[in-house]
């Protein structure tokens, strides 16, 4: 086997091993630390210098994603002035692998001063962090990948992991609904699946394509062309709809016949057409449309009247996709 291969496969078996090891490290004092936060009135500041500050804000990011208000403090910039945004009702989660990292050390008292709870994420129990803290969560590992055991590699992992599982811990906690984490990623696809719904796509008004059924079929293609949705509605004298015609009905019509003269629309409308109402997500209008392999569909109110029309174009260019397309 090529070295790198043998290399690289070696890396993730240690890092695989970091993280299932911290399996015995959840215990009580990870369902102290999921307590502590929980009951936190302001928000979760996390600290770390180097690789463990970048870590930090990995897992700054996760916890506003799911319902955990955290945010980022630089050891180094808090002794030069943004310690200020530390409020006595926070909570600090401090990561460092050795736990006596100079910066870290150096704030420590500092926050002792304002107040704060701390959470130690620490590779060392025995640590001047550890012993300082209020809660420690063990995140040693056995090795790193690092063939010089120095460049943190195994330690980032099983840190990020631990991360992860606080904020997971949290969001069932908090019943943290898909709902919620798509108020947070608006301009996502997981956003626009659980919160774009189907009138803020349709066309509506005047802009529907409506013809009477006993209009001719010149006439509902008149309607269909002005419209620009490639298709119509088709409705009976009480308004209700009958059925629909789309640029694929017109083309089958014309493949058996040429003289349409006397056609009119209820000739050649397919009837019964797929429909959905107003408050439904537009995701479940694009499932729909792909699900029957149709490009409109029309939106219908009380009694089964037509109050607006969306195309599969506009869903997509709005961004939404399929779980099929991912």
């Amino acid at each position: 086997m090529d070295s790198s291969i043998e290399k690289g496969k070696e890396v993730i078996r240690i890092e695989a091993e970091a993280v299932a090891a911290l399996d015995s490290k959840i215990n009580g004092s990870f369902s102290d630390a999921v307590d502590l936060i929980y009951g936190c009135k302001g928000r979760v500041i996390v600290t770390g210098i180097g690789k463990s500050g970048l870590v930090a804000r990995k897992i700054v990011a996760t916890m506003n994603s799911t319902g955990t208000a955290a945010i980022f403090l630089h050891p180094s910039d808090a002794v030069h002035g943004d310690l200020g945004m530390v409020r006595s009702d926070d909570v600090v989660i401090c990561i460092s692998k050795s736990g006596d990292t100079e910066e870290i050390r150096e704030i420590m008292p500092l926050l002792r001063r304002i107040g704060v709870k701390i959470i130690a994420m620490v590779g060392k129990s025995d640590s001047h962090l550890a012993a300082e803290s209020d809660i420690a969560l063990d995140i040693s590992v056995k090795e790193e990948a690092c063939p010089h055991d120095l460049a943190p590699t195994a330690s980032t992992t099983a840190t990020l992991a631990m991360g992860d599982a606080l904020a997971i811990a949290l969001l069932e906690k908090r019943n943290f609904t898909k709902e919620d984490f798509a108020m947070f990623h608006p301009g996502g696809n997981i956003g626009k699946r659980l919160l774009l719904k189907i009138e803020e796509m349709m066309v509506s008004g005047p802009d529907v394509p409506i013809v009477d059924e006993k209009v001719t079929l010149s006439e509902a293609i008149y309607v269909m062309t002005s419209k620009r949705l490639g298709a119509t509605c088709v409705v009976d004298q009480a308004g209700v709809l009958t059925g629909v015609i789309t640029d694929g009905d017109l083309r089958r019509l014309l493949g058996r016949m040429t003289n349409v003269t006397n056609v009119r629309a209820e000739d050649v409308m397919t009837r019964n057409p797929k429909t959905i109402r107003k408050g439904v997500l537009a995701m479940v209008a694009l499932e729909e449309m792909e699900n029957f392999n149709i490009t409109q569909l029309i939106v219908v109110g009380e009694g089964n009247k037509p109050v607006g029309m969306v195309h599969l174009h506009d869903l997509v260019k709005a961004g939404l996709r399929s779980e099929v397309a991912g």
